[in-house]
């Protein structure tokens, strides 16, 4: 079977705001089966963004045991990465899940993955999928070198990771967390 390829995601913070994007393209082999996928989801009300790479099945999966563990903490977005990442490497059914999830609030902005880290990155960029360290890369020129948002650097470092990988598309969504 060929493996399932998708999937561009990137969060950043900058300038008091805080947006996370991906594009729209599942591969699977060497066909794009599907170029308008939605990745990037609202939870808790809309106050939480989260955005998945990998297995899809695998990262509804664990987006929905990240939404109950905010649920469970009253939106508390460390408390719930930390209790899911250690869930996602004790149990043995969560174990095998092949996923990542960018997870991003007002305050917050981390990665967890299955081996059960939870990093909060150090200059407010974090990107994952194939494309990821493209428009990481990106990210972080358009950071230091443009006075660009949060959300139009989401977007043209995902456009620049569309131009060099091929398993990301310009079927760009971006959200913004609100101020609120």
């Amino acid at each position: 079977m060929p493996r399932l390829r998708a999937t561009t995601i990137l969060a950043v913070r900058h300038k008091g705001g805080v947006a996370v994007g991906g594009d729209g393209q599942v591969t699977l082999g060497q066909v794009v089966m599907k170029s308008d996928a939605h990745k990037v989801r609202r939870l808790h009300g809309g106050k939480v963004l989260a955005g998945f790479a990998g297995a899809a099945a695998d990262a509804f999966a664990l987006l929905e045991r990240f939404e109950a563990r905010l649920k469970d903490f009253q939106g508390n977005v460390p408390r719930a990465a930390t209790e899911l990442a250690k869930d996602w490497r004790m149990d043995r059914n969560l174990r095998r899940l092949e996923a990542m999830i960018i997870a991003v609030d007002r305050d917050n902005l981390l990665l967890l993955s299955g081996t059960g880290d939870v990093i909060q990155p150090t200059d407010g960029i974090a990107a994952i999928g194939s494309g990821g360290p493209y428009a990481q890369a990106a990210a972080r020129a358009l950071t230091l070198h443009s006075g660009l948002s949060a959300p139009q650097i989401v977007r043209t470092a995902l456009e620049i990771a569309a131009d060099l990988c091929i398993y990301t598309n310009r079927n760009i969504e971006v959200e913004e967390v609100s101020n609120q």
